[in-house]
């Protein structure tokens, strides 16, 4: 099958080479596609809506970018109930309540010539904008991204677990990348944040939202690519065994399974191998470590009673 990167044209190919180079430095192994759709928001200052199962790599995708970039990452993970105060600001009411203090001591020279009440209501006006300024904000995650100075990686993590609400809330936010705090005014970036929303389809996302992001799904890898992850995250597994390994954790994920391994899982499985100085896949070894795979009983019940059929399938096709 051709590569599309060889049908576009040399400056955007060269870029998205540069990209997909750039998060392997990190030690993140990206698509063509993941690599396309970073481009794209960097160049479009579009927010991106990343779908896929769980464990795919969605979150680190976003941690990547900031490495990559050299960008602070700042996360907001959603979760139903969440709200403005929680993601947006709050005012520091405690120190609103200081200076109120202070003022009170101050009361009566600031009052000193005032002619009657209208006038003495027109100068305690004069400080309303004391109270209510930045310097009184607390700054959560969405604002902190459109102050931060030379631009953020921001990641909206979850995006489906928060009300419809929430997601409405956000719509000013991903077309502008600006807020309106009602004692202030309007809040906008100096330099757009890359702006990443991730969501595991617990809830079907609004129409508004999808309009404002581009589209990315990750799939589970193929064989090839969870291979060089593997390669690359636990280099001191043999090639043997890590052939072995990627071809029993695809195979798990074709079974009718509660929850399939996720890369993040696979690592760990890995790693688990290593550990325990394993050379080839054992069934003992195997069984024993299903649950670093598995985290529910009844997968492992159902992959204890294939784990022969599996194991010799894996040792044939690697």
């Amino acid at each position: 099958m051709k590569n599309p990167l060889d049908t576009m044209p040399d400056a955007v190919r060269q870029a998205l080479v540069t990209i997909q180079e750039g998060f392997e430095s990190t030690g993140y192994l990206c698509s063509d596609a993941i690599a396309t759709s970073v481009f794209l928001a960097t160049r479009l200052d579009k927010p991106v809506l990343i779908e896929g199962p769980p464990g795919v790599g969605k979150t680190e995708l976003a941690r990547a970018t900031a490495t990559w970039l050299g960008k602070p990452l700042i996360r907001l993970q959603c979760y139903e109930g969440l709200d403005e105060s929680k993601a947006l600001y709050e005012w520091k009411y405690g120190k609103q309540l200081l200076y109120t203090q202070v003022l009170k001591d101050k009361l009566g020279d600031l009052m000193v010539g005032a002619q009657g009440l209208r006038e003495s209501i027109a100068r305690l006006h004069e400080f309303d904008d004391t109270f209510f300024n930045p310097e009184f904000l607390e700054p959560r995650p969405l604002l902190k991204a459109l102050w931060e100075p030379g631009g953020a990686v921001l990641l909206i993590d979850e995006i489906d677990k928060a009300d419809q609400e929430f997601e409405a809330f956000l719509l000013e936010m991903l077309q502008d990348y600006q807020i309106s705090i009602p004692e202030i005014g309007t809040v906008k970036a100096h330099v757009p944040p890359i702006c990443f929303l991730t969501s595991n389809n617990t809830r079907e996302l609004g129409d508004a939202l999808k309009r404002r992001c581009l589209h990315l799904h990750i799939p589970y890898p193929d064989t090839a690519l969870e291979c060089r992850i593997i390669e690359r995250r636990v280099p001191e597994l043999n090639a043997s065994l890590r052939r072995q390994l990627v071809a029993f954790v695809q195979s798990l994920r074709g079974l009718d399974l509660k929850k399939s391994p996720a890369i993040s899982e696979t690592i760990d499985w890995a790693r688990t191998l290593v550990l325990m100085h394993a050379e080839m896949l054992d069934h003992e070894l195997v069984r024993a470590t299903l649950n670093v795979l598995l985290k529910f009983q009844d997968d492992i019940a159902l992959v204890d009673t294939e784990l022969f059929t599996l194991i010799h399938a894996a040792e044939k096709s690697a």
